[in-house]
Formats: structure tokens, sequence, C-alpha cells
């Protein structure tokens, strides 16, 4: 079982716990509060995000000071921004809806197949047809151009958090 497989399955069984002992529990029909998550608050987040060029990598990382993996990015770029989202990548490819490229805006995800796996990476899109995002263990947050040949090649879809569960 990989390490995302066992963390999914940890965060699952405390949310369970959490809503068994707030006595939360609800048919899973039940549809959570919604909130609106304006364009400003995703042109916010990009600029998070263009400010943490040049920290570390780190697996599980969502801190400047312990460094990103890249939806540890995603999350701390928009908490930053008043907005908060979950740190998985699958995660917030599901808390949020599919836009064209064409229609792509600052602060918009950007998802990824790499070695294999689809929309395994994920970055933030800063207008300009370029993103940030932190890369793998070893490197840094960087921006990179969404038109190169390796990211071309890997991009599979473009997302935007309208609206998430408060």
């Amino acid at each position: 079982m990989t390490h995302l497989k066992i963390a999914r399955c940890v965060l699952a069984g405390i949310l369970l716990c959490a809503l068994a002992l707030a006595g939360c529990a609800s048919a899973p029909t039940s549809q959570p509060p919604r909130a609106t998550v304006s364009e400003a608050a995703g042109d916010r987040a990009a600029g998070n995000a263009l400010k943490m060029l040049g920290r570390p990598y780190h697996f599980g990382g969502a801190t400047p000071s312990a460094g990103f993996d890249c939806s540890g990015l995603v999350q701390f770029s928009f908490r930053q921004a008043g907005v908060s989202v979950p740190h998985n990548t699958e995660r917030q490819r599901q808390v949020s809806r599919p836009v064209r490229r064409a229609e792509l805006r600052r602060g918009d995800l950007v998802f990824f197949d790499q070695e294999g796996k689809k929309n395994s990476h994920v970055g933030i899109y800063v207008g300009d047809g370029q993103f940030v995002h932190a890369p793998s263990t070893g490197k840094r947050v960087r921006k990179d151009r969404l038109d190169s040949p390796f990211w071309r090649k890997h991009l599979s879809e473009a997302r935007r958090f309208d609206a998430l569960d408060v």
C-alpha cells in the first residue's frame, strides 16, 4: 500500500471518528454548506504561490519553513488568501470544477499525469501561460510554462475552486 493510500485511509478514519464524536454523523447524501471562492481570492493565492519560489520540496510539507509538496503549496497559498482547501491532490481535484485551458485565470489549478499516474501533480496557474509548483524531491518551488514540451505533454486538466465545503 502506498504512502498516499495509507494517508487517505487514516484521514478517512479520523474524519469518521470526528463526525461520530461530534454527533454529526448523517446520511451520506446530505450536502455540506458551500462558500463561494472569489476570483480575487484565486488571484491572491497565485500571488502567495509566487512568494514561495525557491522554497524546498518536502513530501507532506505545507509551510515555508518545512517546505512544500505540490498539494501542500496549493493548500498554503489558498489558506493565506483566506480559503481552506484539502492537502491532497485528488481531493483538490474533487472539490474543484473543470475549466478549459483557454479560460485559465490566476489561481486556477493545473493537474498533470506523472510517472503513469493520472492527475498526480498539481500547480497554481499564475497567468501569462505560467504556473507555480513544488516539483519533486531534491528540487525547489518553481515557475514553469504550460507550453514547454514536457508540461504540455503531461497536462491532464485545469480546474477552478468556485465553491468549497466550509
